[in-house]
């Protein structure tokens, strides 16, 4: 997070089942956290809203597939039930889930316990990190 004055960033890959989270509080080190299990839309914009308050994150990166309007439209409704007090960005995700798959082979379980997810939104937030310029 070498730009914008090392603002405390965080990135979501919004799944229907699991939530994968990463943070980057500084430098350029990109961190997965543990997924947010889904049982509804508002228990899980609930706990989104905790990760953001608890990290004192300062900006939200999304992961947004440019390749389906359903799932495009499913994540602008969960961002708009955020209580984003925070500036938001939305950053093409398209093969972060099977990337990190790969990252992940050989693990057993790995698919039910939300590491994929998290692994998935670190992939979208160091490309969000890749595309920006360095001070």
């Amino acid at each position: 997070c070498k730009w914008d004055n090392l603002l405390k960033l965080a990135s979501i890959d919004v799944g229907l089942k699991r939530i994968g989270v990463a943070i980057c509080l500084a430098s350029n080190i990109v961190t997965p956290q543990v997924a947010i299990l889904r049982k509804n839309r508002n228990q899980a914009a609930n706990d989104v809203n905790a990760f953001l308050k608890e990290w004192e994150i300062e900006k939200l990166i999304v992961g947004f597939p440019s390749s389906s309007e359903d799932t495009q439209n499913r994540i602008k409704h969960f961002i708009g039930l955020l209580e984003l007090k925070i500036p938001f960005e939305f950053q093409e995700e398209n093969m972060s889930s099977i990337e990190a798959e790969e990252m992940m082979k050989g693990e057993i379980k790995y698919k039910r316990d939300g590491r994929v997810d998290s692994l998935a939104a670190k992939i979208i937030l160091e490309r969000f990190l890749a595309k920006k310029p360095s001070l």
